[in-house]
């Protein structure tokens, strides 16, 4: 119930009665030039949505997040290219870091404001 409660404090604060919030997202491949840019939608029932796009190949990733505590959550990604992994990130509310891994390449990436 908390988390919800922040869940809707926070979407108001930014966003007057809006039910979502998108914001932009930069990630980065370790060890590679593979760049990955989009957007993290996120919605007041602290679920949300994250879709990047390779500017190194085209490959389109996807995923879903739910927050876990307060101000951290995680998820998963799946791309058009095959690849697949796990992500978790830390928020301010309209900004945030986070990290994961693309069949076992790790990557991070920040997102907001």
């Amino acid at each position: 119930m908390r988390l919800k409660v922040l869940s809707l404090a926070w979407a108001a604060a930014l966003g007057g009665c809006t039910t979502t919030l998108t914001l932009p997202v930069q990630a980065t491949m370790q060890g590679t030039p593979e760049r990955l840019t989009g957007t993290a939608t996120g919605h007041l029932d602290g679920a949300g949505e994250l879709r990047l796009t390779s500017t190194t190949t085209g490959a389109v990733c996807q995923g879903k997040f739910v927050y876990t505590q307060p101000r951290e959550g995680s998820g998963t990604l799946s791309c058009s290219d095959g690849r697949s992994g796990p992500f978790k990130f830390a928020s301010t509310g309209s900004r945030g870091t986070g990290d994961g891994a693309l069949d076992g390449t790790p990557f991070t990436f920040t997102f907001g404001l």
